[in-house]
């Protein structure tokens, strides 16, 4: 690995092991609401629609957060990071009809800017190691 590549893959894996267990702790947190009152972060458009209780659905999100934090830290990383950046901006899209949690949203979707950064970058160092690999077999056969 060059030394842009070492000094790209550090920012990549800040980002893998950041946005991954800030995902995977919320969703725990859905179960505890140690960090926040989950349930009142559900836009009065997302209940008139929810077939459950807010409750109900904050431990529905909460599994889904957990599994996509995983996702994030495994080898699944690119893919569950567009599906994150996805989700993060739908729950700023619905922090946006509180009418109160302007900052919350906001800070949502610079989380989604980075998810979408990780992803990028996931499938950039993805590409390069087969290319690597190749070239360094062809280097030992000649």
């Amino acid at each position: 690995m060059t030394s842009i590549e070492t000094r790209l893959d550090s920012a990549r894996l800040a980002l893998k092991y950041g946005i991954g267990l800030a995902a995977f702790l919320a969703g725990l947190d859905k179960f505890f609401n140690l960090l926040a009152n989950w349930e009142g972060y559900v836009g009065p458009l997302a209940k008139a629609v929810l077939p459950v209780g807010p409750t109900t659905f904050m431990y529905a999100v909460g599994v889904i957060e957990m599994a996509v934090g995983l996702a994030i830290l495994t080898r699944w990383t690119a893919v569950a990071s567009y599906v994150a950046m996805v989700w993060l901006v739908l729950i700023a899209v619905n922090l946006v009809t509180t009418g109160t949690y302007f900052d919350v949203a906001v800070r949502d979707v610079e989380m989604a800017i980075a998810a979408y950064a990780l992803a990028r970058l996931t499938e950039v160092k993805e590409a390069a190691v087969p290319v690597q690999v190749q070239s360094r077999s062809q280097a030992t056969a000649a």
